[in-house]
């Protein structure tokens, strides 16, 4: 996907800010006959198809957006003054407004005071409190056994077409132990387990393309808390996983903006250890939680948008710290999969960063930003980690065993599952999904 930090050409800009997403198309198509550099034809060529996604991730229109707001108490004069602050996400699509899929929860987030109770949040939000202040008054971190299953379920009709489908199962790497089992169910003839080392790993699947099939891999693996004791003094440069220091487009590129920002945080300090926690603070204080567009439809940098916005989910945040630490010389990678308690799962990313003689530490700024209010709980994600964890991908826009055909539906990440028959990708309106926790077992102490 490296062709989406490619401009698209002024012509097809200028059509799609004005929302007039049809002659956009019909200028791509025209543009398309053309000899064109390579790079720009993938560019164009994946333009129709990120159109169709940005519209259907934009269902509401206004009125259907005033609606939903005025459950929470917003009256239209209140409406009309969001719109002209910006502070409501919505595009013109021909003419007409239409709001995001996930605005209203989007405007919780912004303003807090609306925001509904939610007995569950708050349930898992004490749970994670309790056990961080356990292990910050020094219990001894611990080791857990987790059984866990997902499952999707395909919503349409695809007639006569063999389905494909890639579930993510557990990887073993820090801080997982071990894959004690994983049992596959629904599919037709063996499952195909992609191999330990695999950058994501998953379950591969075959079945029939009739709504209903459903596709369900069970799994138990062993994990262990993180808890490190970094003196700054004893840190010193490294010339280790220079593989990790360089750029990935789209998203993980040193843009001047991000080069900049990068020295103005971390200014004249030369410690890897003591930057990345300046990057940490600084991101942490200052990034504001919000829901992202599917990822796909998204051209030029993850990381730079949310420099800019001071906004953005776990990955976003995830793909800035990343990127910041790389300019700073720090290594630094990806890791997401699922966070997952006794409550249940979600997908979830974070990071890793390197500094000798410690090796890898974790850091979850999405976890650490919403605890502003405890200064020792927002620290404890620098370094530090829980053991609510799935472990799926070790790399962004890792690729699938066996390949897909069709651009994902998260072209960079799977924590839900992928779909495609032989002629199309199956987006996420054509399945759903459901995850499961079975098991979520104490062991013993381990030794830090």
């Amino acid at each position: 996907m490296e062709f989406l930090n490619v401009p698209l050409p002024q012509s097809v800009l200028k059509q799609e800010d004005n929302g007039n997403f049809e002659e956009a198309l019909q200028i791509v198509n025209s543009l398309l006959k053309k000899d064109l550099p390579a790079m720009l034809r993938k560019r164009l060529e994946y333009e129709p198809e990120r159109i169709r996604r940005l519209i259907e991730d934009y269902p509401y229109n206004e009125e259907e957006a005033k609606e939903k707001l005025s459950s929470m108490r917003v009256s239209e004069d209140e409406f009309e003054n969001l719109l002209k602050t910006g502070d409501i996400d919505y595009i013109i699509v021909e003419g007409k407004k239409k709001f995001e899929r996930r605005f209203l929860e989007n405007f919780a987030f912004k303003f807090p005071k609306y925001k509904k109770h939610d007995d569950e949040r708050e349930e898992i939000t004490k749970l994670v409190n309790e056990r961080i202040d356990e292990l910050l008054n020094v219990d001894k971190p611990k080791r857990y056994k987790v059984g866990a299953e997902i499952a999707v379920t395909l919503t349409k009709d695809y007639k006569g077409e063999k389905l494909r489908c890639w579930l993510p199962i557990p990887k073993v790497e820090n801080p997982l132990e071990s894959l004690d089992f994983v049992k596959c169910e629904g599919g037709e003839g063996d499952c195909k387990i992609s191999p330990e080392n695999s950058p994501s790993r998953t379950v591969y699947m075959e079945g029939s393309a009739k709504a209903g099939t459903t596709f369900k891999v069970k799994f138990e693996y062993v994990l262990h808390e993180q808890i490190n004791h970094v003196d700054p003094d004893k840190v010193k440069e490294s010339h280790k996983q220079v593989e990790f220091l360089k750029e990935k487009p789209p998203h993980i590129i040193f843009s001047k903006y991000l080069v900049n920002l990068t020295k103005e945080i971390v200014g004249d300090e030369k410690n890897p250890y003591l930057k990345a926690r300046s990057i940490y603070a600084w991101m942490t204080r200052n990034i504001a939680y919000s829901y992202m567009n599917p990822y796909s439809i998204y051209d030029g940098s993850l990381a730079e948008f949310a420099a800019v916005n001071l906004r953005g989910d776990c990955g976003v945040k995830a793909l800035l710290f990343i990127t910041m630490c790389r300019i700073a010389n720090i290594p630094a990678k990806w890791q997401s999969g699922w966070f997952i308690s006794q409550k249940g799962a979600s997908p979830h990313d974070w990071a890793y960063f390197y500094v000798e003689p410690y090796g890898w530490l974790p850091a979850d700024l999405s976890f650490g930003g919403a605890r502003k209010d405890s200064e020792e709980r927002r620290k404890f994600y620098f370094g530090n980690m829980d053991a609510f964890r799935m472990v799926a991908n070790s790399e962004f826009m890792a690729p699938f065993y066996p390949s897909k055909k069709h651009v994902r539906s998260d072209p960079y990440d799977n924590q839900v599952g992928e779909l495609e028959t032989k002629s199309q990708n199956i987006y996420y309106d054509g399945f759903s999904y459901e995850i499961k926790v079975s098991r979520f077992e104490k062991l013993e102490d381990i030794f830090t």
